[in-house]
């Protein structure tokens, strides 16, 4: 073990104490609702913080990238699926990895089911499937209304090469939302939107194993998940300030940090060696009054009256009153968005109480 003084920073800090209460609270809601748990490790990228969240659930995780989907099979995950509608260019590489481990892949376009039936085919082998749903985001995904739907699930359902589990869709719009209620009108949205398509499709003679929803505030405060059958958040292991400021968790969850060390103290403002390489520039959740970059906090996790208003590559400029603070003195930033906080970080710091016991890599690529 080690305190935080040894580290150089830069760094990302994992409080392990709140990563383990948010991993227990989701995993505890969805068995006490009997939803299969498949959580999202895009957030982290790290096979033992995957474990925590998979503790008390079989359903495998959900993985955003073949190289984290390599990665968390060589870590000895056995059922994956991954949440990106299938580049045509990558089938056979996802088809050599799904002769490894059960890899489920994600479907939304007729060229794409018949270019992964030509792969599949010639590599003599069946894969899994699942078709998106899109649910009112407007990213990716099929539309209910859309004739086309019902024949691109019935071609996917006939293929001998195919093995059609059923919908996938994400209430990504949820991160819009401004309030609990906002998130609970969406989740619900979900809800009907996954389920009644999937009604549909069986009253058609397809059979649907699989109705799978779920983003981390849609899953945190939703109420209604009758019909669904799997369930896959992410975010929730970190949460991060977009989350707490769209209703989604409160502050005090949050697990993600930075820490930053002073290099500039002026009178109106300091500056931090944590720029957009340590925190990103995303702005998060700024229609729900979220503001600057990042929370800075004392040691003590404490707020301090600066608002970190401007990133560079390496500089951070946090506006307000200095107080004592000097250079060298260092801050904890509680960042906007975890996500990319943790794909940023070569390295990333388990602590417990202050000290550090333990450091992970996150997987890097695509």
């Amino acid at each position: 073990m080690s305190s935080l003084d040894s580290l150089p920073t830069p760094a990302a800090l994992i409080d392990l104490d709140r990563l383990e209460a948010n991993c227990a609270w989701m995993s505890r809601r969805f068995s006490e609702l009997g939803v299969a748990l498949r959580p999202h490790v895009k957030t982290h990228k790290i096979p033992a913080i995957a474990r925590l969240q998979v503790l008390g659930h079989d359903a495998g995780v959900t993985v955003s990238t073949l190289a984290e989907a390599r990665a968390f099979t060589e870590a000895g995950f056995d059922d994956l699926c991954w949440a990106l509608p299938l580049p045509p260019a990558r089938a056979d590489e996802a088809l050599d990895l799904a002769g490894q481990v059960s890899l489920c892949l994600l479907v939304d376009h007729p060229r794409t089911a018949g270019l992964l039936e030509q792969a599949a085919a010639q590599a003599g082998r069946k894969v899994r499937v699942r078709l998106e749903l899109d649910c009112g985001y407007g990213r990716t995904g099929v539309r209910a209304s859309d004739p086309g739907s019902l024949a691109l699930a019935r071609q996917l359902r006939d293929s001998p090469n195919l093995d059609f589990e059923g919908l996938l869709t994400h209430a990504g719009q949820a991160y819009g939302a401004r309030d609990i209620g906002q998130i609970g009108q969406i989740a619900a949205l979900e809800t009907r939107a996954a389920v009644g398509f999937s009604q549909a499709l069986r009253a058609s003679g397809i059979e649907v194993r699989v109705v799978s929803t779920g983003s981390t505030p849609t899953c945190r405060r939703g109420r209604d998940f009758q019909g669904v059958t799997e369930v896959r958040p992410g975010n929730y292991a970190l949460f991060d300030l977009h989350q707490a400021a769209i209703g989604s968790c409160e502050v005090d969850e949050i697990a993600l940090e930075v820490l930053a060390s002073v290099i500039g103290v002026y009178e109106d403002r300091v500056v931090l060696d944590a720029g957009a390489l340590a925190l990103s520039k995303d702005a998060g959740a700024s229609h729900a009054g979220l503001r600057g970059y990042g929370m800075v906090l004392d040691l003590q996790r404490r707020e301090l009256p600066l608002e970190l208003v401007s990133l560079s590559q390496e500089h951070g400029i946090a506006q307000g009153d200095p107080g004592d603070l000097q250079p060298g003195d260092r801050v904890r930033i509680l960042p906007n968005h975890s996500c990319l906080v943790t794909a940023l970080h070569p390295v990333v710091w388990g602590v417990r109480e202050g000290r550090v016991v333990e450091s992970w890599s996150p997987v890097r690529g695509w």
